[in-house]
C-alpha cells in the first residue's frame, strides 16, 4: 500500500515515553472509489442499486430477492493513478502512480430451502483481495513530506455480505455488513544498543468488527398496479444506509535496554486507521423502458464525523485539528441498452467533491480535489458455453477519473519541506468478471 501517515512523539518525566499517536492512512475503499464489479464499475455506481448480480449485496441488499438464482462470480480489476503536483521548490513530480490490483469474488445463493417462512430469502458474499491475492493483511504508514493522496491507495481485503427479502408485492427489505479486522499487537523485549533482544513477548491478535448495512426497494408496478399498464410501470426506487467503517492497527511496545534506558522503559502506542468509509446515505431510482434502462443515484457521506475520530481518546494530539473533513454530495447518473437479449453495452458520469476541507495538513499532507467520473463497459451472456451446465456472462469495463487542480501547502518538520504545490491528476480503472448462474 502506498498510502501513509504521521506519528507523533513526546517525552516524558522518569522514563523515554513515545506518547499514545495516531495515524491516518489510504481512506480509499473499493467499492466506494471504483465499484465492485465491473457493471458497477462501467454505471458509476448509477445503476448499482438495481443490479441483479451479487454485487448488490453491498449497494442495496433488498434487490438481491429480484433474482432468485444462484450465481458465482470472478473478476479482476486494475486501477493506474496518475497523480501529480506542480512544485515552487521541486519542479513537477508523481505522488502516486501505484496501481491498486483486485481480485473479486461473489456468491448468490437463494436459502429458502433452509428456512420455513415460505418466501425467497436470498444471501449474497463478496471478497476482494489486493495484488490479486497476495496482499491480504498487507500495511504501510508513514509520514509524506511531499504529499499523499488521500483516497486511491490499496485496500487489502474488501469483505460485505446480504440478505434480501421481499415482505411484500414488490416492496423489499435488506440487512447487510461491512466486515473490516481490527488488529492488536503487544511487544515487550530487553535489547541492548547493537538491536540484540532477549526475554522477547509477542503477542498479536486481530478480531472482525461488523458495520450495518440497511436497504429497501420498491417496485412501483407490483405495487400499486400489478394488473395494468400504468405510466410508472418499470420505475424502481430503493433507499440504503451503510454505517461507518475502517481497518485499524493498534501497536503497544515497550522497550527496555538496561543502563540506557532503564525501566519502565520506552513506550510506543501508535493507532492507526486505514480505508476509513463514513455514515453514507443513498436515494437510487431507476427506468426500465425497452431496450433501456436509466438510472439515478443520490449518495451523502458524513465526512465530518472523521475528525471526531482521529481526535478521540488523543487529546495530547493537536496537530490532527489541521485535517478538517466536510460532508460531501454526489450525484450519479447511469444508463444501459440491451441491443439484444443478454448482449448490452453501459455508461454512466458521477460528480464527486473532495471531503478534505482544508489545503494544509501538517506532516501528513493529505492531497485530493474534485473529480468528474466516466464510465463504460460491456456484457454478453452465453447460455451455452462448452463445459457449463448453466449460463455464463462476461462484463468488461473503464472507468475514468478526471481530477481537478487544487493548491495545497506541504509542511515537513522532518525534511523541513515548506512548499506550495498544485495538483492535478487522472486515474484509469479496467474490470472484467465472468459469472456463472445456475
Amino acid at each position: 500500500m502506498s498510502s501513509r501517515s504521521r506519528l507523533r512523539n513526546g517525552i516524558r518525566a522518569g522514563a523515554l515515553l513515545l506518547a499514545p499517536a495516531i495515524a491516518s492512512a489510504n481512506m480509499g475503499n473499493l467499492a466506494t472509489t471504483y465499484g465492485v464489479m465491473p457493471s458497477d464499475v462501467a454505471t458509476v455506481q448509477a445503476l448499482s442499486m438495481f443490479n441483479t448480480q451479487v454485487s448488490t449485496a453491498f449497494y442495496n441488499p433488498a434487490y438481491l430477492a429480484r433474482d432468485t438464482r444462484g450465481e458465482m462470480t470472478a473478476g479482476l480489476m486494475h486501477a493506474d493513478p496518475n497523480l501529480k503536483a506542480d512544485s515552487q521548490n521541486h519542479g513537477t513530480y508523481k505522488v502516486q502512480d501505484d496501481p491498486a490490483q483486485q481480485i473479486l469474488l461473489g456468491l448468490r445463493t437463494d436459502l429458502s430451502d433452509i428456512t420455513e417462512l415460505g418466501q425467497p430469502i436470498v444471501l449474497g458474499l463478496l471478497l476482494g483481495s489486493e495484488k490479486y491475492s497476495q496482499e491480504l493483511m498487507a500495511f504501510n504508514s508513514s509520514t509524506a513530506p511531499y504529499g499523499q493522496y488521500f483516497s486511491h491507495g490499496r485496500e487489502p481485503l474488501f469483505l460485505s455480505l446480504g440478505i434480501g427479502t421481499n415482505i411484500w408485492r414488490g416492496l423489499a427489505i435488506g440487512f447487510g455488513t461491512r466486515i473490516t479486522l481490527h488488529s492488536d499487537a503487544k511487544l515487550y523485549a530487553w535489547s541492548n544498543l547493537a538491536g540484540d533482544t532477549q526475554y522477547e513477548q509477542l503477542d498479536v491478535t486481530a478480531k472482525p468488527v461488523l458495520r450495518p448495512i440497511l436497504s429497501m426497494s420498491l417496485d412501483w408496478k407490483e405495487t400499486f398496479c400489478p394488473d395494468a399498464e400504468c405510466w410508472y410501470n418499470g420505475v424502481e426506487t430503493a433507499f440504503a444506509f451503510r454505517g461507518y467503517s475502517y481497518a485499524r492497527v493498534s501497536v503497544d511496545a515497550n522497550m527496555v535496554i538496561p543502563e540506557t534506558i532503564p525501566e519502565p522503559g520506552l513506550f510506543i502506542n501508535l493507532s492507526t486507521i486505514d480505508s476509513y468509509q463514513p455514515n453514507t446515505y443513498v436515494f437510487g431510482t431507476q427506468v426500465k423502458k425497452g431496450k433501456w434502462r436509466t438510472g439515478v443515484a443520490l449518495e451523502f457521506q458524513e465526512w465530518s464525523k472523521l475528525e471526531d475520530k482521529l481526535t478521540s481518546g488523543h487529546d495530547d494530539i493537536k496537530d490532527v485539528g489541521d485535517l478538517q473533513f466536510r460532508d460531501t454530495f454526489t450525484p450519479r447518473i447511469g444508463v444501459e441498452y440491451e441491443f439484444e437479449p443478454g448482449i448490452g453495452f453501459s455508461g454512466g458520469i458521477a460528480y464527486q467533491e473532495s471531503p478534505l476541507e482544508t489545503g494544509v495538513n501538517r506532516e501528513i499532507n493529505y492531497l485530493d480535489a474534485r473529480r468528474t467520473i466516466f464510465g463504460l463497459g460491456f456484457h454478453a451472456t452465453a447460455n451455452r458455453v462448452y463445459g457449463f451446465k448453466h449460463p455464463v456472462r462476461f462484463d468488461l469495463a473503464y472507468q475514468y477519473h478526471a481530477i481537478g487542480e487544487r493548491a495545497f501547502r506541504l509542511i515537513s518538520d522532518q525534511t523541513g519541506n515548506n512548499d506550495r504545490v498544485k495538483t492535478d491528476g487522472d486515474v484509469s480503472v479496467f474490470a472484467a468478471s465472468i459469472s456463472m448462474q445456475f
